[in-house]
Formats: C-alpha cells, structure tokens, sequence
C-alpha cells in the first residue's frame, strides 16, 4: 500500500470509491433532501474540486480509499468494499491526523451522521472520543442542510 497525495487523474477513481461508500454510511441516515443533492453524477467534480485536499491509499496501483482534510477536520474518509478490513482505512486516517498536526493543529474532528454505527465503532477504536451529536451543516447551493451526526475528536 502507499499513501500520497492525490492529483487531478485520481478524480474519477475517489468518485467510484466516494458514491457508493457515501450511500452506504447514509441513505436512510441523513435527510432527504441532502440525498437528492448528491446523485451519483456531482460526485466526480466534487472530488477534482478537493483534490488539494486529498490523500489517496493506492494497492497495487489502484486507489483503494480516500481521506479529505481541511484545517482541523477530516472531512471525508472512505475505503471501496473490496478494500475495507485491510489496514487502508487505519492508514488514511494516521496520514489525516498527521496532516492536521502540520496544518498547526492539536486536535482533529471529524463528523459521523448518527445511524453510522460501523464508521462510529471503527474511529472509537482508532483512539477517537465521541463528543456527542451536534447538526453538521452539510454545503447546498440553497444553503446548509442540518444533518443529525457525533462529533468525534482527537489529540494529535
């Protein structure tokens, strides 16, 4: 496995790994109408548009998960399926708290919706604390949808 930086090719690989994990962590968790603003096709441009903010996992070449990282937060981290259980997961998420430490931070978060019980497990286990539910505002173009998630820290 490697993990680095992602570059503008990597888009179209983050997208196939990003819409089929968001609808896994929460359809059925989040609001309608953020459902109906993320159809499959907004996904590619959204991941050239972060791809600063990007860290992939690559095996065997191939781009096996993704983690987003802005300022303080870890933004985004996703693993495709067929990679899930193998350490990419633990991997992105030590290079996005190592990266909040050098963006001058000590402490990362990073938001989970509320019904994402395997997400929730996974970051308790990684040392991550759950500091409780709060309305994540996810970004519209109408404005914030307020999204029911736990916000979760930790020291880096």
């Amino acid at each position: 496995m490697e993990v680095r930086r992602a570059t503008s090719d990597d888009a179209a690989a983050v997208a196939r790994i990003w819409y089929p994990g968001w609808c896994d962590a929460h359809l059925g968790n989040v609001p309608q109408r953020l459902v109906d603003a993320r159809p499959e096709e907004t996904f590619e441009p959204r991941a050239l548009e972060h791809v600063e903010h990007t860290t992939v996992a690559t095996v065997n070449g191939d781009v096996a998960g993704f983690v987003m990282v802005i300022g303080d937060e870890a933004e985004q981290v996703y693993v495709s399926a067929d990679h899930r259980g193998s350490g990419v997961a633990q991997a992105l998420l030590a290079a996005a708290e190592s990266e909040v430490a050098a963006n001058g931070h000590v402490r990362a978060w990073l938001a989970v919706v509320a019904g994402n019980a395997r997400a929730r497990r996974f970051y308790e286990r990684q040392g991550w604390t759950d500091e409780g539910l709060f309305d994540h505002q996810a970004p519209h173009p109408d404005g914030p949808i307020p999204v029911p998630a736990h916000r979760y820290t930790k020291p880096v």
